[in-house]
Protein backbone atom coordinates (compact mmCIF):
# COMPACT_ATOMS: atom_id res chain seq x y z
CA UNK A 1 0.00 0.00 0.00
CA UNK A 2 1.02 3.56 -0.64
CA UNK A 3 2.91 5.08 2.31
CA UNK A 4 0.83 7.31 4.51
CA UNK A 5 3.40 10.10 4.75
CA UNK A 6 3.32 10.02 8.53
CA UNK A 7 6.54 12.03 8.66
CA UNK A 8 4.93 14.85 6.75
CA UNK A 9 1.87 14.64 8.96
CA UNK A 10 3.97 14.92 12.09
CA UNK A 11 5.85 17.87 10.67
CA UNK A 12 2.64 19.60 9.72
CA UNK A 13 0.61 19.04 12.85
CA UNK A 14 3.30 19.14 15.48
CA UNK A 15 5.89 21.15 13.53
CA UNK A 16 8.75 19.28 15.12
CA UNK A 17 12.26 20.20 14.03
CA UNK A 18 14.66 17.40 13.25
CA UNK A 19 18.04 17.79 14.87
CA UNK A 20 20.28 16.50 12.09
CA UNK A 21 22.98 13.95 12.63
CA UNK A 22 21.74 12.66 15.98
CA UNK A 23 18.15 11.70 15.19
CA UNK A 24 16.96 13.97 18.03
CA UNK A 25 13.78 15.98 17.60
CA UNK A 26 11.69 18.40 19.58
CA UNK A 27 10.62 15.42 21.69
CA UNK A 28 14.19 14.82 22.90
CA UNK A 29 14.85 14.84 26.60
CA UNK A 30 17.37 17.14 28.29
CA UNK A 31 17.32 20.40 30.16
CA UNK A 32 15.99 23.23 28.00
CA UNK A 33 17.09 26.82 28.29
CA UNK A 34 14.51 29.62 28.30
CA UNK A 35 12.82 29.88 24.92
CA UNK A 36 13.93 32.50 22.41
CA UNK A 37 11.19 34.11 20.34
CA UNK A 38 12.43 34.87 16.83
CA UNK A 39 10.08 36.40 14.28
CA UNK A 40 10.47 35.89 10.54
CA UNK A 41 8.64 38.15 8.10
CA UNK A 42 8.61 38.90 4.38
CA UNK A 43 11.44 41.39 4.98
CA UNK A 44 13.68 39.75 7.55
CA UNK A 45 14.78 36.29 8.64
CA UNK A 46 14.72 37.11 12.33
CA UNK A 47 16.93 39.47 14.29
CA UNK A 48 19.86 38.94 16.66
CA UNK A 49 19.46 36.29 19.34
CA UNK A 50 21.53 35.09 22.25
CA UNK A 51 22.05 31.60 23.68
CA UNK A 52 24.75 29.64 25.41
CA UNK A 53 25.84 26.14 24.47
CA UNK A 54 23.54 23.24 25.32
CA UNK A 55 19.91 22.35 24.70
CA UNK A 56 17.94 25.36 23.48
CA UNK A 57 14.38 25.75 22.29
CA UNK A 58 13.75 28.53 19.80
CA UNK A 59 10.19 29.70 19.35
CA UNK A 60 10.00 30.62 15.67
CA UNK A 61 7.22 33.00 14.71
CA UNK A 62 6.10 33.20 11.08
CA UNK A 63 4.89 36.76 10.69
CA UNK A 64 4.56 36.26 6.94
CA UNK A 65 1.33 35.64 5.06
CA UNK A 66 2.75 32.56 3.32
CA UNK A 67 4.33 29.34 4.52
CA UNK A 68 7.81 28.03 3.98
CA UNK A 69 10.80 26.38 5.61
CA UNK A 70 13.29 27.61 8.19
CA UNK A 71 16.81 26.21 8.45
CA UNK A 72 19.39 26.87 11.17
CA UNK A 73 22.67 26.79 9.25
CA UNK A 74 26.44 27.04 9.51
CA UNK A 75 27.25 30.40 7.85
CA UNK A 76 30.59 29.10 6.54
CA UNK A 77 29.53 25.84 4.93
CA UNK A 78 25.77 26.18 4.51
CA UNK A 79 25.35 22.95 6.47
CA UNK A 80 22.04 22.53 8.27
CA UNK A 81 21.83 22.09 12.04
CA UNK A 82 18.04 21.86 12.24
CA UNK A 83 15.01 22.75 10.18
CA UNK A 84 11.30 23.35 10.42
CA UNK A 85 9.36 22.33 7.33
CA UNK A 86 5.76 23.32 6.60
CA UNK A 87 6.17 26.58 8.55
CA UNK A 88 2.62 27.87 8.33
CA UNK A 89 1.77 31.58 8.12
CA UNK A 90 1.05 33.37 11.39
CA UNK A 91 2.12 30.39 13.48
CA UNK A 92 4.72 29.83 16.19
CA UNK A 93 6.77 26.65 16.03
CA UNK A 94 9.44 25.26 18.38
CA UNK A 95 12.89 24.34 17.13
CA UNK A 96 14.90 22.39 19.69
CA UNK A 97 18.61 21.83 19.24
CA UNK A 98 21.78 21.05 21.17
CA UNK A 99 23.83 24.17 20.39
CA UNK A 100 27.59 23.80 20.26
CA UNK A 101 30.16 26.55 20.29
CA UNK A 102 30.42 28.20 16.88
CA UNK A 103 28.49 30.33 14.43
CA UNK A 104 24.83 30.01 13.45
CA UNK A 105 22.47 31.75 11.05
CA UNK A 106 18.81 31.23 10.18
CA UNK A 107 17.82 30.83 6.54
CA UNK A 108 14.22 31.53 5.51
CA UNK A 109 12.72 29.90 2.45
CA UNK A 110 9.23 31.35 2.05
CA UNK A 111 6.95 30.64 -0.88
CA UNK A 112 7.35 32.95 -3.87
CA UNK A 113 10.23 34.77 -2.12
CA UNK A 114 13.98 34.65 -2.63
CA UNK A 115 15.90 32.96 0.21
CA UNK A 116 16.70 35.29 3.10
CA UNK A 117 19.53 35.02 5.62
CA UNK A 118 19.38 36.06 9.24
CA UNK A 119 22.00 37.55 11.54
CA UNK A 120 25.19 35.56 12.16
CA UNK A 121 25.30 34.66 15.86
CA UNK A 122 28.30 33.25 17.72
CA UNK A 123 27.79 30.81 20.58
CA UNK A 124 30.78 31.11 22.88
CA UNK A 125 32.76 28.39 24.59
CA UNK A 126 34.26 25.10 23.52
CA UNK A 127 31.25 22.80 23.59
CA UNK A 128 30.22 20.18 21.07
CA UNK A 129 26.63 20.12 19.87
CA UNK A 130 24.50 18.82 17.05
CA UNK A 131 26.72 18.74 13.95
CA UNK A 132 25.64 20.50 10.78
CA UNK A 133 24.78 18.36 7.78
CA UNK A 134 25.58 19.47 4.28
CA UNK A 135 22.54 19.38 2.04
CA UNK A 136 22.30 17.00 -0.88
CA UNK A 137 22.45 18.72 -4.29
CA UNK A 138 19.82 17.69 -6.83
CA UNK A 139 22.48 16.28 -9.13
CA UNK A 140 23.74 13.87 -6.46
CA UNK A 141 20.33 12.18 -6.42
CA UNK A 142 19.85 11.79 -10.16
CA UNK A 143 21.90 8.61 -10.55
CA UNK A 144 20.41 6.91 -7.46
CA UNK A 145 16.96 7.69 -8.86
CA UNK A 146 17.87 6.14 -12.20
CA UNK A 147 19.29 3.06 -10.49
CA UNK A 148 16.20 2.65 -8.39
CA UNK A 149 13.97 3.18 -11.42
CA UNK A 150 15.71 0.24 -13.10
CA UNK A 151 15.34 -1.86 -9.95
CA UNK A 152 11.59 -1.25 -9.93
CA UNK A 153 11.26 -2.21 -13.59
CA UNK A 154 13.13 -5.48 -13.05
CA UNK A 155 11.10 -6.18 -9.92
CA UNK A 156 7.82 -5.60 -11.75
CA UNK A 157 8.87 -8.13 -14.38
CA UNK A 158 9.50 -10.65 -11.59
CA UNK A 159 6.16 -9.74 -10.04
CA UNK A 160 4.36 -10.52 -13.28
CA UNK A 161 5.96 -13.97 -13.43
CA UNK A 162 4.78 -14.64 -9.86
CA UNK A 163 1.27 -13.30 -10.40
CA UNK A 164 0.71 -15.45 -13.50
CA UNK A 165 0.52 -18.84 -11.70
CA UNK A 166 -1.68 -17.27 -9.01
CA UNK A 167 -4.06 -16.07 -11.72
CA UNK A 168 -4.01 -19.49 -13.38
CA UNK A 169 -4.78 -21.18 -10.04
CA UNK A 170 -7.82 -19.01 -9.47
CA UNK A 171 -9.10 -19.46 -12.99
CA UNK A 172 -8.80 -23.23 -12.67
CA UNK A 173 -10.40 -23.28 -9.22
CA UNK A 174 -7.27 -24.68 -7.57
CA UNK A 175 -7.60 -22.80 -4.30
CA UNK A 176 -4.96 -24.78 -2.38
CA UNK A 177 -2.42 -23.94 -5.08
CA UNK A 178 -3.59 -20.32 -5.03
CA UNK A 179 -2.87 -20.15 -1.30
CA UNK A 180 0.61 -21.47 -1.97
CA UNK A 181 1.30 -19.00 -4.80
CA UNK A 182 -0.28 -15.94 -3.18
CA UNK A 183 2.42 -15.15 -0.62
CA UNK A 184 5.53 -15.07 -2.88
CA UNK A 185 3.74 -12.75 -5.30
CA UNK A 186 2.50 -10.47 -2.54
CA UNK A 187 5.92 -10.25 -0.89
CA UNK A 188 7.47 -9.29 -4.20
CA UNK A 189 5.07 -6.35 -4.48
CA UNK A 190 5.77 -5.31 -0.90
CA UNK A 191 9.46 -4.87 -1.74
CA UNK A 192 8.65 -1.90 -3.98
CA UNK A 193 7.77 0.55 -1.21
CA UNK A 194 9.53 3.66 -2.49
CA UNK A 195 7.62 3.63 -5.79
CA UNK A 196 4.01 3.50 -4.60
CA UNK A 197 3.28 7.18 -5.20
CA UNK A 198 4.51 6.79 -8.77
CA UNK A 199 2.16 3.82 -9.20
CA UNK A 200 -0.87 6.09 -8.73
CA UNK A 201 -4.26 4.37 -8.91
CA UNK A 202 -2.59 1.09 -9.87
CA UNK A 203 -1.47 0.67 -6.26
CA UNK A 204 -5.08 0.73 -5.03
CA UNK A 205 -6.08 -1.82 -7.65
CA UNK A 206 -3.17 -4.14 -6.91
CA UNK A 207 -2.78 -3.84 -3.14
CA UNK A 208 -5.65 -1.74 -1.83
CA UNK A 209 -7.00 -2.27 1.67
CA UNK A 210 -10.70 -2.60 2.35
CA UNK A 211 -10.71 0.11 5.02
CA UNK A 212 -12.49 2.76 2.97
CA UNK A 213 -14.94 0.62 0.97
CA UNK A 214 -15.49 -2.54 3.01
CA UNK A 215 -14.81 -6.20 2.26
CA UNK A 216 -18.11 -6.62 0.41
CA UNK A 217 -17.44 -3.90 -2.14
CA UNK A 218 -17.21 -5.06 -5.77
CA UNK A 219 -14.56 -2.36 -6.25
CA UNK A 220 -12.14 -4.09 -3.88
CA UNK A 221 -9.56 -6.02 -5.92
CA UNK A 222 -5.94 -7.10 -5.73
CA UNK A 223 -3.80 -9.09 -3.35
CA UNK A 224 -5.73 -8.36 -0.16
CA UNK A 225 -9.07 -9.16 -1.80
CA UNK A 226 -7.72 -12.52 -2.95
CA UNK A 227 -6.23 -13.20 0.48
CA UNK A 228 -9.53 -12.44 2.15
CA UNK A 229 -11.43 -14.79 -0.10
CA UNK A 230 -8.92 -17.65 0.07
CA UNK A 231 -8.69 -17.66 3.85
CA UNK A 232 -12.39 -17.01 4.47
CA UNK A 233 -13.64 -19.98 2.50
CA UNK A 234 -15.13 -18.14 -0.45
CA UNK A 235 -15.92 -20.41 -3.42
CA UNK A 236 -13.72 -20.65 -6.50
CA UNK A 237 -16.43 -19.14 -8.67
CA UNK A 238 -16.39 -15.95 -6.59
CA UNK A 239 -12.60 -15.64 -6.62
CA UNK A 240 -12.06 -16.56 -10.27
CA UNK A 241 -12.25 -13.00 -11.73
CA UNK A 242 -9.71 -11.52 -9.34
CA UNK A 243 -6.74 -13.47 -10.69
CA UNK A 244 -6.91 -12.16 -14.28
CA UNK A 245 -7.70 -8.68 -12.96
CA UNK A 246 -4.57 -8.68 -10.79
CA UNK A 247 -2.43 -9.98 -13.64
CA UNK A 248 -3.81 -7.37 -16.00
CA UNK A 249 -3.19 -4.55 -13.53
CA UNK A 250 0.41 -5.65 -12.94
CA UNK A 251 1.03 -5.96 -16.69
CA UNK A 252 -0.37 -2.48 -17.28
CA UNK A 253 1.80 -1.06 -14.50
CA UNK A 254 4.89 -2.68 -16.00
CA UNK A 255 4.06 -1.42 -19.49
CA UNK A 256 3.61 2.15 -18.28
CA UNK A 257 6.54 2.22 -15.87
CA UNK A 258 9.10 3.73 -18.31
CA UNK A 259 6.93 6.85 -18.48
CA UNK A 260 6.73 7.19 -14.68
CA UNK A 261 9.14 9.11 -12.48
CA UNK A 262 10.00 8.85 -8.82
CA UNK A 263 10.35 12.26 -7.20
CA UNK A 264 13.88 12.84 -5.89
CA UNK A 265 12.55 13.99 -2.52
CA UNK A 266 10.74 10.67 -2.12
CA UNK A 267 13.90 8.56 -2.19
CA UNK A 268 15.14 9.46 1.27
CA UNK A 269 11.67 10.00 2.69
CA UNK A 270 10.64 6.45 1.84
CA UNK A 271 13.54 4.92 3.78
CA UNK A 272 11.66 5.94 6.92
CA UNK A 273 8.10 5.58 5.67
CA UNK A 274 8.52 1.97 4.49
CA UNK A 275 9.39 0.89 8.03
CA UNK A 276 6.88 3.27 9.59
CA UNK A 277 4.12 1.68 7.55
CA UNK A 278 5.37 -1.79 8.43
CA UNK A 279 4.98 -0.88 12.10
CA UNK A 280 1.53 0.62 11.61
CA UNK A 281 -0.02 -1.95 9.29
CA UNK A 282 2.02 -5.16 9.40
CA UNK A 283 3.41 -5.51 12.93
CA UNK A 284 0.02 -4.41 14.27
CA UNK A 285 -1.74 -7.15 12.29
CA UNK A 286 -3.97 -4.55 10.64
CA UNK A 287 -3.27 -5.90 7.15
CA UNK A 288 -3.88 -9.54 8.01
CA UNK A 289 -6.86 -10.58 5.89
CA UNK A 290 -6.64 -14.21 6.93
CA UNK A 291 -3.27 -15.65 5.94
CA UNK A 292 -1.47 -14.61 9.13
CA UNK A 293 1.62 -13.55 7.17
CA UNK A 294 2.11 -9.90 8.07
CA UNK A 295 5.43 -10.73 9.74
CA UNK A 296 6.63 -12.10 6.40
CA UNK A 297 5.42 -8.87 4.82
CA UNK A 298 7.51 -6.91 7.31
CA UNK A 299 10.56 -8.88 6.18
CA UNK A 300 9.75 -7.96 2.58
CA UNK A 301 9.49 -4.32 3.65
CA UNK A 302 12.97 -4.56 5.18
CA UNK A 303 14.26 -5.99 1.89
CA UNK A 304 12.75 -3.06 0.04
CA UNK A 305 14.21 -0.58 2.50
CA UNK A 306 17.67 -2.10 2.15
CA UNK A 307 17.48 -1.82 -1.62
CA UNK A 308 16.66 1.87 -1.30
CA UNK A 309 19.44 2.42 1.22
CA UNK A 310 21.85 0.66 -1.14
CA UNK A 311 21.22 3.05 -4.01
CA UNK A 312 21.36 6.03 -1.62
CA UNK A 313 24.47 4.84 0.22
CA UNK A 314 26.91 7.08 -1.70
CA UNK A 315 24.79 10.08 -0.72
CA UNK A 316 24.05 9.13 2.89
CA UNK A 317 27.34 7.62 4.09
CA UNK A 318 29.47 10.81 3.91
CA UNK A 319 26.73 12.83 5.60
CA UNK A 320 25.42 10.53 8.34
CA UNK A 321 27.59 8.78 10.90
CA UNK A 322 24.57 6.90 12.20
CA UNK A 323 24.11 4.83 9.04
CA UNK A 324 25.73 1.67 10.54
CA UNK A 325 23.08 1.74 13.28
CA UNK A 326 20.39 1.56 10.58
CA UNK A 327 21.85 -1.66 9.22
CA UNK A 328 22.32 -3.04 12.72
CA UNK A 329 18.69 -2.51 13.71
CA UNK A 330 17.39 -3.81 10.41
CA UNK A 331 19.36 -7.00 11.03
CA UNK A 332 18.05 -7.28 14.61
CA UNK A 333 14.47 -6.82 13.49
CA UNK A 334 14.95 -9.35 10.70
CA UNK A 335 16.43 -11.91 13.11
CA UNK A 336 13.55 -11.54 15.58
CA UNK A 337 11.01 -11.83 12.77
CA UNK A 338 12.59 -15.05 11.51
CA UNK A 339 12.11 -16.59 14.96
CA UNK A 340 8.38 -16.55 14.20
CA UNK A 341 8.73 -18.69 11.08
CA UNK A 342 8.09 -22.37 11.65
CA UNK A 343 10.16 -25.25 10.23
CA UNK A 344 7.68 -25.87 7.43
CA UNK A 345 7.57 -22.19 6.49
CA UNK A 346 4.39 -21.21 8.31
CA UNK A 347 4.30 -17.83 10.04
CA UNK A 348 2.96 -16.92 13.46
CA UNK A 349 0.07 -14.45 13.09
CA UNK A 350 0.55 -11.25 15.04
CA UNK A 351 -2.54 -12.05 17.10
CA UNK A 352 -0.83 -15.20 18.39
CA UNK A 353 2.44 -13.59 19.43
CA UNK A 354 3.19 -13.49 23.13
CA UNK A 355 3.30 -10.09 24.76
CA UNK A 356 7.07 -10.36 25.10
CA UNK A 357 7.49 -11.28 21.42
CA UNK A 358 5.34 -8.42 20.25
CA UNK A 359 7.09 -5.95 22.52
CA UNK A 360 10.47 -7.07 21.21
CA UNK A 361 9.46 -6.59 17.59
CA UNK A 362 7.96 -3.18 18.33
CA UNK A 363 11.12 -2.17 20.22
CA UNK A 364 13.35 -3.27 17.35
CA UNK A 365 11.23 -1.33 14.89
CA UNK A 366 11.22 1.75 17.10
CA UNK A 367 15.01 1.75 17.33
CA UNK A 368 15.25 1.31 13.58
CA UNK A 369 12.91 4.24 12.96
CA UNK A 370 14.97 6.43 15.27
CA UNK A 371 18.14 5.51 13.36
CA UNK A 372 16.40 6.25 10.05
CA UNK A 373 14.93 9.53 11.26
CA UNK A 374 17.61 11.95 9.95
CA UNK A 375 17.83 10.40 6.46
CA UNK A 376 14.81 12.14 4.86
CA UNK A 377 16.22 15.53 5.80
CA UNK A 378 19.78 14.66 4.83
CA UNK A 379 18.66 13.47 1.38
CA UNK A 380 16.23 16.29 0.69
CA UNK A 381 17.34 17.70 -2.67
CA UNK A 382 18.56 21.28 -2.43
CA UNK A 383 20.01 23.88 -4.76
Amino acid sequence: MRPTRLLATIATTAALAVALGTGLTACSSGPAEPANLITMTSDTCGGPWHAGPGWTTFQLRNGNDVGGEIDLTDPKTGGIYAEVADFGPQTTTPMRIDLGSGQYRFRCLFQDTDPMLGTVVTVAGNAAGTPAQLGTPFNDLVQPAKTYQSYIEASLKTLLTLVTPLSNDLQAGHLAAAKRDWLPAHLQYQRLGAAYDAFGDADDAIDGRADAIGTDSPDWTGFYRIEYGLWHGQPASELKPFGPKLKSDVAALLAGWPQQEIELIDLGLRTHEIIENALQFQLSGHDDYGSGTTLATTLANIDGDRELLKVLQPVIAPRYQGLPAVYEWESRLQADLLKERGPSGQWTPVAKLTTAERQQLDADCGELLQALDPIPTITEPRN
